[in-house]
């Protein structure tokens, strides 16, 4: 991912002789925020760029050459998995598939090597390997939260099989039972809600603005916008409002994966 106004930013603050502290003081935000700048992993809002500017002296240059906030990114997961390992709360809404940070391993492989071009053997197995790695943000007991919020769909569309869906429906509802995860459906009956354009997920920081991550097809965007991550928030909040509550969400799992399982 290409880096030019991060890496300018660097230069300008080395050249005022600045620690990333000092410039977070001098401009008003947090010393991660300014690393995550400098480091390509986030876009600054328009007013922390003024501000910015104010601190280094830099005229507008930082204001009015802000990358495309709402552009899609090279390898266009690759900003938000970054911003995934450093949240401390995670929200989902998956449309078509399970969320990448609850999937199993064989239900990873089956999603991947379904991709388009066709990929290696080899390749597949790197994937799933990353795949599998983003879990590791769940090894921790307390942090992040994660909530899923699963359209009814994900649970209905056979992927890799019917022993690959309950297994993979379990997993889910067994880190619902240990309090690790909360996981609620959208049920069909429910008809049309605000979240059905694409997946999304909402993220928290402990000293950085929220974001957000929407996708739709061979497309990504991480939104940093405050008014977008807004608009997006308030549309998952009214869809979770919707959704069935917990206890009823892991009663239908459970069916459905019991159900899977008479298929074998």
């Amino acid at each position: 991912m290409s880096n030019i106004y991060g890496d300018w930013l660097r230069e300008q603050r080395l050249a005022a002789g600045m620690t990333q502290q000092e410039l977070a003081i001098a401009a008003v935000m947090t010393r991660s925020h300014i690393a995550h700048i400098e480091g390509g992993r986030r876009i600054p809002s328009k007013e922390d760029a003024r501000r910015l500017d104010r601190a280094l002296n830099t005229g507008n240059v930082l204001s009015s050459f802000l990358p495309d906030e709402d552009a899609a990114v090279a390898d266009y997961f690759e900003a938000a998995l970054q911003l995934e390992q450093q949240a401390t709360m995670i929200r989902e809404f998956a449309l078509s598939f399970v969320p990448g940070i609850l999937q199993t391993e064989r239900y990873a492989r089956a999603v991947l090597s379904t991709s388009f071009p066709p990929v290696s053997e080899e390749e597949c197995d790197r994937l799933v390997v990353t795949r599998l790695g983003r879990a590791k943000v769940l090894d921790d007991p307390v942090e992040p939260v994660v909530w899923a919020l699963l359209d009814e769909a994900v649970l209905r569309r056979t992927v890799g099989g019917a022993r690959t869906m309950a297994g993979q429906i379990m997993h889910i509802v067994r880190l619902v039972e240990a309090g690790r995860v909360r996981a609620h459906v959208l049920p069909f009956g429910l008809g049309v809600h605000p979240l059905m354009q694409g997946m999304l997920t909402l993220l928290r920081f402990e000293d950085q603005p929220p974001v957000a991550y929407s996708e739709g097809i061979q497309v990504g965007k991480v939104h940093d916008s405050p008014s977008m991550v807004d608009r997006l928030q308030g549309a998952y909040d009214l869809a979770l409002g919707d959704a069935m509550p917990l206890k009823e969400s892991l009663a239908l799992m459970r069916a459905t994966a019991k159900d899977y399982g008479h298929r074998d």
